[in-house]
């Protein structure tokens, strides 16, 4: 049976346990991500167990469980198990939450729906138009009376997942803003440039930027050699690899070690991406592994990667406060630190950012990607829609026993 739930309208479940489904239209300009909250009966969280997000996707309890979205035609969908029959002590509300992490706004997000499956039953839910939201509580799973209930509320928020952490009590860091810069330039487009569909407009910045997952990518001059560094806390061995992505839509991987299939290669290209080698196990406060690029007309892409096996004992990128900086040796230095990271051991993989190699410059994308728990994989590349290349977390060969 269809129903369908107007904004401001609520409506009883006819179980505890189901399934919220939200899709809309892919395009270059947006990106999307779902984000649900476990709220107290004053609408606040209990902690940073009670946001479930990509980094971590379940609750404890069974809760809420998110599903990785999926891409089918032209539409990205989005979805997240619920079961309110385990909601945890102290938890009554369940706001499912949207956001616009390009900060182009939900203007530019066509198509969009949420649907709440259960049993035999869906109901279909539909927003009115936005503006310049980055933010979105699309709905809100709650407890009366013993029934499971479901309001339909598709309010707007214009500070996207920062003001929706500060609206339901989460603790947000303060954050600090690039640098002014001097000039914007648009990527080139003729015949040759394998990104003439991107319509962003880029900040050419100089000097020493910070970028945080959500930003806007930034390009930098490019110069003869361009270093990739990872840095952390010394109390692990992390390692850092790199994947590349070439004209002809290939896929390379430069590591000190190897994975299924896949043989060590300290470089590639006679030096054009190089492994400087592996630090170990030393007794340094800060640890660092080097990536030198050198880059050529023939490589699109190139994506580092930080890795820390099983057999290093633990996976915490948020713990040793992994790093990656971007250093062109001109006076431009763009880092990406792994702040979303949670405090969780068995994760082994981030992906802090991808540089896409263009006429113009190195653009530098902030992208803070996490492998599923327990998984060793590495990610893989593949041409997006938007001809820009893209990572896919968990989907390359498993990496070899270290």
């Amino acid at each position: 049976m269809n129903q369908f739930l107007q904004m401001g309208a609520n409506i009883t479940l006819s179980t505890a346990k189901g399934s919220v489904t939200i899709s809309h239209e892919i395009s270059a300009l947006i990106d999307i991500s779902l984000t649900a909250f476990l709220l107290t009966d004053s609408d606040k969280v209990q902690g940073d167990s009670g946001i479930i997000f990509y980094n971590q996707p379940a609750s404890s309890s069974g809760v809420a469980t998110l599903v990785p979205s999926e891409t089918i035609g032209n539409t990205k969908v989005h979805k997240m198990n619920f079961d309110m029959g385990k909601v945890p002590e102290g938890i009554t509300k369940i706001a499912i939450t949207l956001t616009e992490d390009n900060n182009t706004g939900f203007s530019n997000v066509k198509n969009l729906t949420a649907e709440i499956s259960t049993g035999n039953t869906m109901i279909q839910l539909s927003p009115s138009s936005f503006t310049n939201e980055n933010g979105v509580v699309v709905l809100e799973l709650y407890l009366r009376n013993g029934q499971t209930k479901a309001k339909s509320i598709w309010r707007g928020f214009d500070s996207g997942l920062e003001g929706l952490c500060k609206n339901y009590g989460v603790e947000v860091e303060p954050e600090s803003a690039p640098e002014p810069a001097p000039a914007a330039i648009a990527i080139p487009d003729n015949k040759d440039n394998q990104y003439t569909k991107s319509s962003i407009n880029l900040e050419k910045v100089k000097g020493k930027i910070n970028l945080d997952k959500g930003q806007k990518p930034v390009i930098i001059d490019k110069t003869p050699e361009i270093t990739a560094t990872v840095s952390w806390k010394t109390g692990t061995d992390y390692d850092i690899y790199a994947l590349v992505y070439t004209k002809n839509g290939k896929q390379i991987d430069v590591a000190m070690f190897g994975a299924e299939g896949t043989p060590p290669l300290k470089n590639y290209g006679n030096g054009t991406v190089e492994h400087t080698g592996d630090v170990g196990r030393s007794s340094q406060s800060t640890k660092t592994e080097v990536i030198k690029l050198r880059l050529k007309d023939d490589i699109l892409a190139v994506v580092p990667v930080v890795y820390s096996a099983q057999s290093n004992g633990t996976g915490s990128f948020y713990r040793y406060k992994v790093s990656m900086s971007i250093d062109n040796h001109n006076g431009t230095s763009v880092t990406i630190t792994a702040k979303n990271a949670n405090n969780n051991d068995t994760i082994y993989t981030c992906v802090p950012g991808i540089l896409h190699n263009t006429p113009a410059g190195v653009i530098i994308s902030p992208l803070e990607l996490y492998s599923r728990p327990n998984s060793e994989f590495r990610p893989s590349l593949r041409m997006g829609p938007s001809n820009m290349v893209e990572v896919i977390m968990d989907e390359g060969p498993l990496n070899d026993y270290k």
